[in-house]
């Protein structure tokens, strides 16, 4: 079974700068779809970044242009750079597996623990 390990988060001031990484263990890093989610406090949890199948990357808005998703294949880590940080980026941050097959995700969803953001004015 997969298990899913995020690390790297913290808590800083409006613009500044936190990497959060997703290491991937207990199954092959190509077999999964993985999404970064994150979940503010009485919020829903909701997608951020994501690497399709087919390598492009995908952001939700209220990122994009701020956060980067990247992925070591060879170290089974996948990384969200996230630069210019403002306190609504503040939430819990989790990693997502999805079943990898073919060119589609499909099947189980698998959690990390996830990572606490906090970004102070």
């Amino acid at each position: 079974q997969v298990q899913l390990a995020e690390s790297g988060g913290g808590s800083v001031q409006t613009g500044e700068s936190l990497r959060l990484a997703c290491v991937v263990s207990g199954s092959p890093y190509n077999r999964w779809c993985l999404t970064w989610f994150r979940q503010a406090p009485g919020k829903g949890r909701d997608a951020v970044a994501e690497i399709g199948s087919d390598g492009v990357a995908s952001y939700a808005a209220s990122v994009k242009g701020r956060f980067t998703i990247s992925q070591d294949n060879s170290q089974s880590t996948l990384y969200l750079q996230m630069n210019n940080l403002k306190p609504e980026d503040s939430a819990i941050y989790y990693c997502r597996a999805k079943p990898r097959r073919g060119i589609f995700c499909d099947g189980q969803d698998y959690w990390g623990q996830g990572t606490q953001v906090t970004v102070s004015v």
